[in-house]
């Protein structure tokens, strides 16, 4: 595992030293032409395959929809949940007949499977039609892998690099001009005992305010209406330098002009009294907050090493509540963690139901190779799992539909994305509370926050018409 020494940010020569092979590159006429990039996994994930399409491009290549006729296809994969996993795989040993057909086609694998322990090496064995593969931690170096697999230097193509570093100035191909995805830190200390996230992302290093800052102000005046900021923790941001908090950057974006801030994921044992004022104060700050909480059980949560007990939870949710009122918050919930117990279990349901989040993430555990809890006794026959997942979902989607049935004759601000797929004739989009909305607007309004009365609901979207006064 990498430790605080090994944190470094990659030097500016080194990342035009790739610019330099992207661009040699372009120049080759055996390069592949199109690409097809494959994403599973979080929003950090996401913003990982935006670099990528934009190297990608650089490098002289276009998107290409259908994979079978694509020059290289690019897997950007996920190893939190064993389900995202095994997708991946399959779609990875699939492409192998692809090959058979086309072997001039080039295969990569990158993002957190590539940064287990030891699964370049068995890739790299076990399935020689893939030609390169990368961690998380390495995406600027796709040239030279890319340019590795070209030129048939496989174990330079398959090295498995460091895990523990910062990078700047990759191009980014975003998917809406008017949306962006900022990360502020990478890695995560907190080694909760279900995740790998420290192992194959990482410990936590916080990018330099200064830099945020300044690649913000530029994303305003791009255009852009609303950032994302990404961070496995977001809230633990400047601890490792102990310089700026996370509310020191809230407040300097706050003035970059941007309309809309949102950020994900937060810990519930880094959100301070500090933080829920600047949430509270600032204007850019969309009300909205995702607050996993994984268990209503203190014993679930000492096993799981959250580090904060339910009634903490709580008291953080009525902070912000009475700060922010009209606040929405979304959660992640686990069942069938090692030991759980059926009064465990309906403890995390009376949580929802004290809670009443606008919606939750809901997951059965999976063990996950190298964590803690992967070595824990009291696992959960797969019925009683799956019956407890479903009373959850369902207890969720009863409380979601009331939420937003509240929410009816109320004005909200909406970032209009694009046409409705069911109704082309609709406009849709996110309110302030990120809750999906489809509205009718004028087509012109894409890309604009437009004020919005909110007319009805859907199981899980609302429905609204624009007017002309604007509510936060």
């Amino acid at each position: 595992m990498a430790t605080r020494d090994a944190v470094r940010p990659i030097a500016r020569e080194e990342i035009l030293r790739q610019q330099a092979i992207a661009r040699e590159i372009r120049e080759r006429p055996d390069r592949p032409l199109t690409y097809h990039l494959v994403t599973y996994g979080c929003q950090m994930n996401a913003h990982d395959s935006q670099a990528l399409a934009g190297m990608l491009e650089d490098m002289g290549m276009a998107p290409e929809a259908d994979r079978e006729k694509a020059g290289l296809i690019l897997f950007n994969t996920c190893c939190i949940r064993d389900n995202a996993e095994r997708r991946a795989m399959g779609n990875i040993v699939f492409t192998r007949k692809i090959k058979r057909v086309r072997p001039e086609l080039l295969v990569g694998v990158c993002g957190c499977m590539a940064q287990q322990e030891g699964f370049q090496e068995r890739l790299s064995r076990r399935y020689p039609h893939v030609d390169f593969s990368f961690g998380p931690g390495e995406i600027y170096q796709l040239p030279q892998r890319l340019l590795d697999a070209m030129e048939g230097r496989r174990e330079q193509a398959f090295c498995r690099g460091e895990d523990s570093t910062l990078y700047e100035g990759l191009p980014v191909l975003r998917s809406l001009p008017f949306f962006a995805y900022q990360t502020v830190m990478y890695g995560c200390d907190n080694f909760c005992s279900y995740c790998v996230v420290p192992l194959v992302r990482g410990r936590e290093r916080s990018r330099e305010l200064r830099q945020i800052v300044s690649e913000a102000q530029r994303l305003v005046d791009e255009g852009v209406q609303e950032i994302m900021l990404l961070g496995q923790n977001v809230n633990s941001y400047g601890r490792d330098t102990g310089g700026p908090r996370f509310e020191d950057l809230l407040r300097a974006l706050g003035q970059t002009g941007i309309r809309r801030l949102r950020f994900m994921t937060s810990h519930p044992k880094d959100l301070s009294d500090e933080l829920i004022a600047e949430m509270a104060r600032n204007p850019a700050v969309c009300p909205h907050l995702h607050l996993p909480a994984q268990s209503g059980s203190d014993r679930m949560l000492a096993a799981m090493n959250r580090k904060y007990t339910r009634d903490w939870y709580l008291e953080r949710v009525r902070a912000l509540r009475q700060a922010i009122p009209h606040i929405g918050l979304t959660s992640d919930l686990i069942v069938a963690f090692p030991g759980e117990t059926e009064e465990d279990f309906e403890q995390t349901l009376s949580l929802a139901r004290q809670v009443r989040f606008d919606s939750a993430f809901t997951f059965i555990y999976s063990p996950r190779s190298g964590t803690a809890a992967a070595r824990l006794p009291g696992r959960i026959d797969p019925e009683v799992a799956r019956e407890r997942i479903l009373r959850l979902i369902a207890l969720q989607e009863g409380i979601t539909r009331e939420v937003l049935r509240g929410l009816v004759g109320q004005t909200a601000s909406v970032l209009a994305e694009g046409l409705s797929k069911r109704d082309p004739g609709q406009l849709t989009g996110k309110t302030g509370r990120g809750i999906a909305c489809n509205f009718s607007a004028d087509p012109g309004r894409i890309g604009q926050i437009v004020p919005a009365l909110i007319t009805g609901q859907g199981s899980k979207t609302l429905k609204a018409r624009q007017i002309e006064k604007e509510n936060p």
